[in-house]
Order: structure tokens, then sequence, then C-alpha cells
């Protein structure tokens, strides 16, 4: 159901969300270091609105992306002049990237073909 009557976007559920957030994570971090609520905004950005990441998803996925060592943080002073951690990716955490980006594709392509669209997404 889209919250947003007279948009055309429609809301992505959160099992969907759940299953692609580390991917949206690490892109985030390719472009630029940030911290969480930084992090949260841009992926509601660029989403277009699409979907919400909470803050109960997003920082249990930081923590695991920094334990495994595709994310590594520092603390220091955001925008707002508050003291905040700032995550950036890993040389591990760009391979980690390019990997799961490539299989996302696959699986992409893969559900175009099955409904029939694979000449949608190239």
């Amino acid at each position: 159901m889209n919250p947003n009557p007279g948009t055309s976007v429609s809301r992505i559920d959160a099992d969907t969300l759940y299953g692609t957030l580390s991917l949206l994570i690490l892109r985030t971090l390719a472009r630029e270091s940030l911290h969480g609520l930084e992090i949260q905004g841009r992926i509601h950005d660029l989403a277009g609105d699409a979907f919400q990441v909470e803050e109960g998803a997003l920082y249990p996925a930081l923590h695991r992306l920094e334990r495994d060592g595709w994310l590594e943080s520092s603390w220091g002073i955001s925008t707002k002049g508050r003291r905040a951690k700032f995550y950036r990716l890993t040389s591990d955490g760009e391979k980690r990237l390019a990997r799961e980006t490539e299989g996302w594709l696959n699986h992409v392509r893969a559900v175009l073909r099955v409904l029939d669209l694979d000449g949608a997404v190239s």
C-alpha cells in the first residue's frame, strides 16, 4: 500500500529490504564516510521514498558489517556539532560490495526472466 496517495512510488516491505540492507549500506558508503543518521537519510533519499531504513535495522547491520571487516569506524563531529561514529568501507568491504552487487544483478535478471520481463533491465 502506498502511504502517499497521488505518488507513483510503491513502498518496499521490510522483509525485502532486510535481504538487501547490507548491500545498500556498502554502496552508500562507497561514495563517502558517513555517520548512521546520514546513511539512513542518504538511502531514503536515493530510494525515492520507496522505503525507510529503521534505526533498529540499521545499527545492528552497521555493527555486523564492521565486525565482519567490511567497514571501519571512527568518532568525529557531525554537521550538527554532535559526536558521531563515522563509517567507511575497508578494502575487503569494497570487494564484498562488488560481489554482492553482481549477485543482486544476477538475482534480478533471473526474476525478470521468470516474470517474462527480461528485456526490462540490461
